[in-house]
Formats: structure tokens, sequence, C-alpha cells
């Protein structure tokens, strides 16, 4: 019985058959190399520019809805809950000054003069943690870290989603103003479980509209920022009224410290 003489001998130069249309084609290891590194390119620019899209657009346009609402929307479908939020957009105008100053005397003392990173901040929150070891260390996110957190990305803890959060923060602080960054964050930010922004907040808690919130219901509401799961504006514990006194004080230019607010309830 006779052998083929042209048995198939294995190199690194075998070509790769790719079926395509109905057709057999055959691709170098090379070429098909350069196609994937080809696609790796052109999937690397638009993660970068897609970004810059939408930090650009969301300069002039509010958002319906943000990451942090499809995502809390989706932990309820999968807990059997009553799928609900309410989300209401303000202008700049529309919202109480005395929100925003309690905004940043709660949050981001120094929003004003940072580019979207605090270091001090990240400093004093390891010092205090050093000091209360038993306390969970207090976060050190600024205003624009937050906004870009909520409005983008999932509420997962990653050193992935950390550096996308940096990459936003930064095209935040670049494309965006100080007063657009402040109005965002009143607008997207969480003052109740599933009740979004400065509006729905204010009607929710004192049944006023944002504009006519008074400088100590801007401080209650300012805060529960950290967690209005677990507080209330309206109902506030004996620790968020410390923390809102801390606040109005600040708000009224007297030096305060964030020892002041004691130990959370």
């Amino acid at each position: 019985m006779e052998q083929s003489s042209e048995s198939p001998v294995l190199t690194e130069n075998v070509e790769k058959q790719v079926a395509y249309g109905g057709e057999v084609l055959t691709l170098p290891p090379g070429k098909q190399k350069r196609r994937w590194l080809s696609w790796l390119w052109k999937l690397a620019v638009l993660a970068l520019v897609l970004p810059i899209v939408q930090v650009a657009v969301l300069r002039f346009i509010n958002p319906p809805v943000t990451a942090m609402m499809v995502f809390r929307m989706f932990d309820h479908l999968f807990a059997g809950e009553r799928i609900t939020w309410s989300h209401t957009n303000l202008g700049k105008k529309e919202i109480s000054p005395s929100l925003y100053s309690a905004i940043v005397a709660g949050e981001d003392q120094r929003f004003f003069t940072h580019h979207g990173f605090d270091m001090t901040e990240i400093e004093n929150a390891q010092r205090a943690h050093a000091r209360h070891p038993n306390r969970p260390m207090r976060g050190a996110s600024t205003i624009s870290q937050q906004v870009a957190k909520n409005l983008f990305l999932p509420p997962w803890h990653s050193f992935i989603r950390k550096g996308v959060e940096a990459y936003y923060t930064v095209l935040i602080e670049f494309l965006w103003p100080k007063e657009r960054i402040l109005q965002m964050y009143a607008n997207i930010a969480e003052f109740a479980p599933n009740v979004y922004g400065a509006e729905e907040g204010a009607l929710f808690h004192f049944k006023r509209h944002a504009g006519s919130l008074s400088p100590q219901q801007a401080a209650q509401m300012a805060s529960v920022l950290p967690n209005p799961s677990r507080w209330s504006a309206s109902h506030p514990t004996a620790y968020i009224q410390r923390r809102a006194a801390r606040i109005l004080r600040q708000m009224r230019g007297a030096p305060t410290d964030e020892e002041e607010d004691g130990e959370p309830d």
C-alpha cells in the first residue's frame, strides 16, 4: 500500500484556514496577528475617546439617568423588589445657594482649589484612621470623583474601576467649570433611598423645592450624603444633628473639624 509523498509537515509557517462567505481563506500567522493588533488598537482608541465625548456632551446636557441609578435598578430587580426611583434635574440657579455651600462644607472643603484629587484630605483621612483604628476609614473622594463614579461607573470596588474613575475625573475637571461640576453633583446625588437630586431630596425630606431650602435644611441634607440609606435628613439622629451643626458653622465661615461629629450612630 503506497503512502502519499505529500504528508503534512507542521512548521511555524503553517497557514491557518478561516471560513468566510462560503469560501476558505488562508491567513498567514503574521497577518492574523496584525489583524488582532489592529482590533486592539481600535478598542483602545475607542476607550480613550468615548469618555471624552461623554463628558463634553454632558457639560451642556443634564442626564436623565446615571449609571448608579441603573445598577440600583438591577439590584432591586434581582432581589424581587419593586423598581422605582425619583429624579429631577434643575438648572444652576434653581438650587439654593445654601445647598451648594453645605455640599462643599460637608463633602469637599477644598473643592474650588484642587484639580480633582485632594491629597491633603487623603493624608488627613489616613491620620484620622491611625488615631481611631476601630472606626471605618473616612472617605477622601472629591466631589469631582463622586460625579465621575455616580454618573458613569458601576458601584464595584476594584483597581480597574478606580483607574477609570480617575480618567473621568481628569476629563471632568478639564472640560467643565467648577460650577457645572457642583450643579451636576447636586442633581445626581442620592439624598434618600432611590431619591436622587436636590429637588427630589428637598421634596422628600422637607416638602419644599430645592430653591427654597433654608441653611439649616441644606446642612441636614448634606450631612446624610455619605450614607443616605442609613441616615435621614428629616429625621436626624444625634450624629447627623452634630454633623449638620458643624456643616452649618463652616458655611458661616467658622473654623471646624470633622472630629466634632463624634462617633456615627
